[in-house]
């Protein structure tokens, strides 16, 4: 079985088939870098190009850079700010001639690790953030997604953190995986402060190169990377696409431990039921 899941980011939009069996892409994804200024009517054309590449014409799952709410986006983070009130479900579903639900980026790639990866049998409180562009969050207590944190904009000394503990920011910066380490540290002891977490979960871009800077966290939280890497929001958006049996003409059910996640996503994100 499979569904089309699409990760649209700051600097590139990229997607895929996913097999949801399985949990892992049924194509190499294809990646188009995000136009700038990243506007609606910009970001139409590519978006619908990346459906057109794999010849898709069943539903779609997307996620998104922005708190959503009903399919509309109440913020807009590493995109322009004209995405703020637009219906980006109804925006993309024009574009691609698809039907198109649409949820948080880091809540995707949550669903997809919480489903398929390390946060699998995971209880507690469980805090995945994504080191990208920006820093993204999902939370999940006892596997049950607390949707739209954004929490890669808490303020720190008076600055958003993903400004200075993202992974485009150490690139920026030029930072050391030294520097860099003591920059996520103070972030992640300030989630630590606030939240309890049972785990903490790292993903997203820097996720491939977890080794130059794990070992120097000083965390009470046990802290590992994700197991799908950079492919996490596109599984996780594939996993939201509707109806739940996926593409047109199958009638297989949800893979294992996918109903629950599916199932809140969708009402989140104001897709039909």
């Amino acid at each position: 079985m499979q569904r089309f899941g699409i990760d649209i980011g700051g600097t590139g939009i990229k997607g895929a088939p996913v097999d949801i069996a399985r949990g892992e892409l049924a194509e190499p994804r294809w990646r188009i870098l995000t136009p700038q200024p990243a506007t609606p009517e910009a970001m139409a054309g590519p978006v619908a190009d990346l459906v057109k590449h794999f010849g898709w014409q069943g539903p779609v799952g997307a996620a998104f850079p922005a708190v959503i709410k009903n399919g509309v986006a109440r913020s807009a983070a590493n995109v322009d700010q004209a995405w703020i009130g637009t219906d980006v479900s109804a925006a993309l579903s024009t574009a691609t001639g698809c039907p198109v639900t649409v949820l948080n980026d880091a809540d995707a790639a949550g669903v997809a690790e919480m489903t398929y990866g390390v946060g699998r049998d995971a209880r507690g409180l469980v805090i995945l953030c994504t080191l990208g562009t920006g820093i993204g969050s999902a939370m999940f207590l006892n596997g049950e997604l607390v949707p739209n944190t954004e929490l890669g904009h808490l303020e720190i000394d008076g600055v958003d953190a993903e400004l200075r503990a993202s992974d485009a920011a150490r690139d920026r910066e030029g930072l050391s995986w030294s520097h860099y380490s003591r920059r996520l540290d103070r972030y992640l002891q300030t989630l630590e402060k606030l939240f309890s977490p049972d785990l903490f979960i790292i993903g997203g871009g820097a996720s491939k190169k977890s080794e130059k800077f794990l070992p120097r966290l000083n965390l009470q939280t046990q802290t590992i990377p994700a197991a799908l890497l950079n492919n996490a929001g596109i599984v996780g958006a594939a996993l939201a696409a509707v109806p739940a049996t996926g593409a047109p003409g199958d009638d297989s059910p949800p893979p294992p431990g996918a109903d629950g996640f599916h199932d809140q996503e969708v009402r989140l994100a104001g897709a039909p039921a």
